[in-house]
This record gives structure tokens, C-alpha cells and sequence, in this order.
């Protein structure tokens, strides 16, 4: 699975997601790109975007789109090295056009 890290989603998790291609939006050079204009071009090289930004789910729809978007709830490293798990659970489980939020307890 090709996979795009937003400008928040912690660079270690990319360590925990192995037999994945992944990219930042800066490598990419895409970091100054809106959020509309980076899932239009996100969706033209990747399956899935991960990101923190917990209000992509209200500033975009996704509906036809052919990429997939998982939602961590922080930036915080620490906060989601606990819950890689579920992380990827929730890269198995999304599909083109929707959003997966990814809850920690």
C-alpha cells in the first residue's frame, strides 16, 4: 500500500509501518498545498492518506475520491507508538472515498 504522511502525522510511525511506501507531503513537496489540493493530488499516487487534522472530515468530502484517509487523534509520538495497532488496523479497513478515525482510549 502506498501511503502519504500529512504535515503532522509523526515521521517515526513510518519505522512501524514496514512492506508500506511512504511519503511525507513534504518529501513529496506538496507541505504548502491546502487540504483540497493535497487529496487531489494525493489521490493520484497513493491508497491512503494518513493525518491528524481532525477537521479534514468537515472541510472535505471524499465521496468518489480514490484515496483513503485514517485520522489519528495527536501529533504526539509517545501518544500513538502505544496504539500502532490499531493504526494499522485501520489502514486494512479503509477504502477509497472514506475516513477512518482512529481513537485511543
Amino acid at each position: 500500500m502506498k501511503i502519504l504522511f500529512d504535515h503532522g502525522t509523526p515521521a517515526p510511525l513510518r519505522r512501524k509501518l514496514s512492506g508500506h511506501g511512504i511519503s511525507t507531503a513534504y518529501e513529496m513537496g506538496w507541505a504548502h498545498l491546502d487540504n483540497g489540493a493535497l487529496l487531489a493530488a494525493a489521490e493520484a499516487a497513493f491508497d491512503v492518506m494518513i493525518t491528524t487534522d481532525q477537521n479534514l472530515q468537515y472541510q472535505q468530502n471524499l465521496v468518489g475520491r480514490r484515496l483513503g484517509v485514517v485520522i489519528l487523534p495527536t501529533t504526539n509520538w509517545l501518544k500513538i507508538a502505544d496504539h500502532v495497532a490499531q493504526i494499522i488496523a485501520a489502514l486494512e479497513a479503509v477504502h477509497p472515498g472514506e475516513i477512518v478515525l482512529v481513537a485511543f482510549p
